[in-house]
């Protein structure tokens, strides 16, 4: 079970929780509006959120003023889709992947197997 599950929340909690989780991030300013309530509830529901570890909050600027950024704690996220196999996707990172390379031919032959 994971700790949303876990969490007792409100209807307004879990749609921003939902909306944190599908956006992979979103600015406070934003959390609200998108779900039209008011800045302070907006507040407050990203408070218990954090409170309960379901999301993390930085301090940024957007569009000139103070506000946080939501995103998502590590564990609700998926990196599932970056394996094949037990190898990581060659395009994480910094380099530039040649479609043409063994790593890049290796993974897609992984991920092939994987399906079957």
């Amino acid at each position: 079970m994971s700790a949303a599950e876990d969490a007792d929340l409100s209807e307004v909690e879990r749609a921003a929780l939902d909306l944190v989780l599908e956006t992979r991030g979103i600015h406070q300013s934003e959390l609200w509006k998108e779900l039209d309530i008011s800045s302070r509830k907006g507040s407050r529901v990203a408070e218990s959120l954090v409170d309960n570890d379901l999301i993390r909050r930085e301090e940024t600027v957007y569009q000139g003023h103070n506000t946080y950024f939501l995103m998502p704690t590590a564990s609700d996220l998926d990196f599932s889709l970056l394996m094949a196999g037990d190898m990581l996707s060659p395009f994480i990172g910094e380099e530039e992947v040649d479609p043409r390379s063994d790593a890049f031919s290796q993974w897609l032959m992984n991920l092939a197997y994987e399906e079957y």
